[in-house]
């Protein structure tokens, strides 16, 4: 199996694990974007895939490189909570972020064979 099949698995067995659920509780929503990500089908989708991906790449790639990822997430969350409940801004931000896990993807995928 390589590395694109395990993705789309894992993507495939959170989707399964909870299908109508961003990557955190909906009901446990407070803000206006935890909201808007919760209310549209899209956006859940997207934060459940970005979520996804990036656990599988802080598991993949050595600690110096994570705790720049995990430092790029928190900037990134602070920049899609600016968006409040716009879905436009908010789906802009997560192609972005989808965008910048997917090079880093790449990156692991250039490291292997797994």
């Amino acid at each position: 199996m390589n590395i694109q099949q395990f993705l789309v698995l894992t993507l495939l067995s959170c989707a399964s694990y909870s299908a109508s659920a961003a990557s955190f509780d909906c009901h446990k929503a407070k803000t206006l974007t935890e909201h808007a990500v919760c209310n549209h089908r899209a956006l859940n989708d997207a934060d459940v895939k970005m979520a996804t991906t990036y656990m599988i790449i802080k598991r993949l790639v050595p600690m110096g490189t994570r705790g720049a990822i995990q430092d790029q997430q928190v900037k990134w969350l602070q920049l899609r909570d600016q968006c409040r409940d716009n879905s436009s801004c908010l789906t802009d931000v997560y192609k972005m972020r989808q965008q910048k896990l997917d090079t880093y993807m790449e990156r692991v995928y250039q490291q292997g064979p797994f």
